[in-house]
Formats: C-alpha cells, sequence, structure tokens
C-alpha cells in the first residue's frame, strides 16, 4: 500500500500491454481504470500479456483514490500506485522581504 503519496510525488503503476493498435502505440490495461489507454512504444518490443511500468506525477490524492498525469490523467486507487520520488519543494535563497533600511 502507498501511504504518504502527496501531490507532486512521481509514481509508477504496473499496467499490462493489451494489443498494438499501430506501428508506435500500444494499448494497456491499468488496474483499477476502466478506459482504455495507450502508449507510445518505439521500440516495438512490447508483446501481449507483457507488464510495463507506466511513470506520473501526482495531480490529486483523495481517501482511497490518487491521480497521476499520464497524459491524460489517470484515477487510480491508492493501492495500485508505487512511490519512485517524493516532492521535495525548492528552497529559497534569499528571504521575500526586503532588508530594512
Amino acid at each position: 500500500m502507498a501511504k504518504g503519496i502527496k501531490v507532486g510525488d512521481e509514481v509508477a503503476i504496473t499496467a499490462t500491454v493489451r494489443k498494438r493498435v499501430t506501428e508506435d502505440r500500444v494499448s494497456v490495461s491499468i488496474p483499477n481504470y476502466g478506459f482504455p489507454h495507450s502508449i507510445v512504444d518505439r521500440t516495438s518490443t512490447l508483446k501481449k500479456g507483457q507488464r510495463i511500468e507506466l511513470t506520473g506525477d501526482v495531480l490529486g490524492v483523495d481517501e482511497n483514490t490518487v491521480t497521476v498525469n499520464l497524459s491524460p490523467p489517470v484515477t487510480v486507487d491508492i493501492d495500485v500506485v508505487r512511490l519512485v520520488t517524493s516532492y521535495v519543494p525548492p528552497k529559497r535563497k534569499t528571504p521575500l522581504v526586503d532588508k530594512a533600511t
């Protein structure tokens, strides 16, 4: 289970290849996502039934669901995603306020 996932984190979803749509596109099945999804595969080495890992940034988190930007956004259960890298906000080098004169 992927606890501690927040907006901005990079996560991975393991999908299964369904079929090759065109020379450079592959249809994949994402767990707990009821719509078709296709990705670009220029290597043409993916076969039907093979697992592939899709990575994207988290756009939103609810109680049990996570919205991941896989272009288009995909909403899946939080149990399906795996945390790759946690988002760390940039550090500010100079203060926001000006120095007193």
